[in-house]
């Protein structure tokens, strides 16, 4: 074999996947298409667990020197109340930061080089080979003529949400969801911020976070219907503008590259491994970005398949399928949250929800948890939890308001759809 692993994908699931593999001692190759630094589509977000991540590794000082801003507090507009609170603290990490992709990508790959991965850039991964086993990867550099076959024990593809990797070995899709809403985003200088903003609404999501270079980036998620008239720049401030006071505050601020726009963010999970091959990233699961998981996602992909790969090559025999349950266990619940609040259905709920909850800073900072993944979905939205934040009575209207929009299953307990769709 010429590698232990090949990773298809160097973006932050394959390059960190990679760094944690070599750092371990095993001769990784990761390929990509693109050469970095390289931007691409991203919701930026790196929420505390990855942050926690980062910081393990060695990653977040070196972000932060580079001119990362930490966003410690949130300003959360629901339109029914306001929320303000603070990030608790999680593995020394009380912020969510949100990089450049130039930035993020790029220090990744230098950190897996520098613990002996070898990473080729503008690398295109035509095919697999090998029948019954994956035993290797196909492909050339860009402008070759001849393509090359590299063989490994096990093939990581960690090659996004329209995985070659994936499509080759027919992984098994799963809870399937179409895209239902359209992500813009756009970049301003003289739009500072404290903190994190976010502005909810019934035909919108606006968010703002600090970045780099001293640039706030704006982000838009609307239904998928609304795409055509948001996607283009006047169009698009003008949406990000209409929420409570951003109205001045956008007019005097500078858009300063091209507004990025798409509609190709659907639900989607993946069976991550089988014979010689496994999943990390988007590649195994992706979710609309309308609330920021897809990079801590693709930092806890890497951590977790590293420790399953150097597990199964030591003997462990369950090793990716403990990997594939503890990954499904963990961001089912937010996989359906982020689904029913990029449908942009009615909420009465939030009418009833989001006033009690301003009026207690321990419940805001909890809620806030759900939303950077240090809180989990279940425990906030469990029936007795909500029972302590609204009250009884309270809780019975959310019962109703909620049980309008999505009928209980069969045998469910009371209360039990709060907070998540079980379609």
């Amino acid at each position: 074999m010429d590698f232990d692993v090949i990773v298809a994908g160097a973006r932050p699931a394959g390059a960190a996947t990679a760094m944690l593999l070599a750092r371990a001692g095993l001769r990784v190759l990761a390929v990509d298409r693109a050469r970095f630094p390289s931007d691409t589509l991203s919701t930026h977000q790196i929420q505390l667990p990855g942050g926690a991540l980062l910081r393990r590794w060695g990653i977040l000082d070196k972000l932060i020197e580079n001119g990362t801003p930490a966003a410690r507090n949130v300003h959360f507009d629901a339109g029914p109340a306001v929320l303000r609170g603070d990030y608790a603290a999680f593995d020394g990490v009380d912020a969510v930061y949100s990089p450049r992709r130039t930035l993020l990508d790029a220090l990744l790959i230098a950190e897996a080089r520098a613990a002996g991965a070898t990473v080729e850039e503008s690398f295109v991964v035509e095919g697999l080979t090998g029948d019954a086993r994956i035993t290797g990867i196909r492909g050339k550099l860009k402008g070759a003529t001849t393509a090359r076959t590299i063989t490994a024990r096990l093939v990581v593809g960690a090659d996004g949400k329209h995985s070659t990797v994936a499509k080759a070995v027919r992984a098994r899709a799963y809870r399937h969801r179409p895209p239902i809403s359209a992500a813009c985003y756009g970049y301003f200088a003289d739009l500072p911020l404290k903190g994190g903003e976010v502005y909810t609404r019934p035909d919108r999501m606006v968010g703002l976070w600090p970045t780099n270079d001293d640039l706030t980036i704006v982000y838009l998620g609307v239904p998928v219907s609304r795409f055509p008239a948001v996607r283009h720049p006047e169009s698009f401030r003008a949406a990000v503008s209409e929420p409570a006071d951003l109205r001045d505050r956008v007019a005097a601020a500078t858009l300063v590259e091209h507004v990025r726009a798409t509609t190709d963010v659907p639900g989607l999970i993946r069976r991550p491994y089988g014979p010689g091959w496994a999943l990390a990233g988007d590649a195994g699961l992706v979710m609309d970005p309308i609330t920021g998981q897809g990079i801590g996602n693709a930092l806890r992909d890497a951590d977790a398949l590293a420790a399953a790969i150097l597990a199964a090559f030591d003997g462990n025999r369950k090793a990716f399928h403990d990997y594939h349950r503890a990954r499904d266990a963990a961001r089912r619940p937010i996989y359906d949250l982020t689904a029913r609040i990029a449908a942009f259905r009615p909420d009465l709920a939030g009418e009833i929800l989001f006033p009690a909850l301003a009026k207690d800073p321990a419940q805001v900072t909890r809620f806030l948890g759900v939303l950077t993944g240090t809180m989990p979905v279940r425990d906030f939205f469990d029936p007795r939890n909500l029972r302590r934040i609204v009250g009884s009575r309270g809780l019975l209207r959310l019962m109703a308001a909620r049980a309008g929009a999505a009928p209980r299953r069969k045998g469910a307990a009371p209360g039990d759809h709060i907070g998540r769709d079980r379609r």
